[in-house]
């Protein structure tokens, strides 16, 4: 009788020391909570201003410890606010998907330690999209010299309405191209990282045989407005 007992305490003993040993997961009494908001970045945005509203409906996931794939997730409320209760103390990794304007989508995430009984606070997610989200302005400014027929300078100033150029530096051809303002402002929207040439058009000889005058752009990350520092001079014969 006493060898049952004893097999018996120490088969309790040994589920007990399993239970204490098991990982990230469910079957606990802790809590994650928090909030996700989302950041629109609207098209035809000269001033890439964006705006950050609660993301309601939208999808939270939970990885447990280290684990490859997610083990959980949950939608948040109208006020963005998600909740994932019964944990066991652990480290986990909570993302949400910022999605770029082609579709691909970006985790956001963020580590949290989980303690036993307690209600942990994540910090807010921001997720970001729309058609401007992951790209970058060219900006640049472009002055005319105005000549008559016979080639004598009739006045100097904006170069309004003149048509503007833009390719990739690896590219033999423009992808887009733009007029400039009545103030000579010419900008070139939803840009990608990387190296460009910009360039117009300038007619400068009686024959008004046109060439090309044009600058090298880089545009290194992101979400910036990038000015090219010097303006660019065309001769325009009406």
């Amino acid at each position: 009788m006493k060898k049952i007992i004893s097999l018996f305490t120490l088969l309790l003993l040994l589920a007990g020391i399993s239970s204490c040993n098991r990982g990230e997961g469910t079957g606990g009494t802790g809590t994650i909570e928090g909030t996700v908001f989302s950041v629109l970045h609207p098209d035809d945005n000269y001033n890439l201003e964006t705006d950050t509203i609660p993301a309601a409906k939208t999808d939270v996931f939970l990885v447990y410890g280290t684990s490859g794939f997610y083990g959980d997730d949950v939608e948040t409320d109208h006020t963005g606010f998600y909740q994932f209760n019964y944990l066991r103390p652990g480290t986990y990794t909570l993302y949400a998907y910022s999605t770029k304007p082609s579709g691909e989508r970006v985790a956001v995430s963020r580590t949290i330690t989980v303690e036993r009984g307690k209600v942990t606070t994540a910090p807010d997610i921001y997720i970001h999209s729309g058609k401007a989200y992951g790209t970058s302005i060219v900006k640049g400014v472009v002055n005319a010299t105005y000549i008559d027929k016979n080639g004598n300078v009739t006045g100097t100033g904006p170069a309004y309405e003149h048509r503007m150029y833009i390719q990739r530096k690896s590219e033999p051809y423009p992808f887009d191209d733009v007029r400039a303002g009545i103030d000579g402002v010419f900008m070139f929207q939803k840009i990608d990282p990387g190296q460009y040439i910009v360039f117009t058009t300038s007619v400068y000889n009686e024959d008004e045989v046109p060439y090309i005058v044009q600058k090298e752009v880089t545009v290194e990350e992101a979400g910036t407005i990038v000015e090219i520092q010097e303006p660019f001079a065309v001769t325009i014969r009406p």
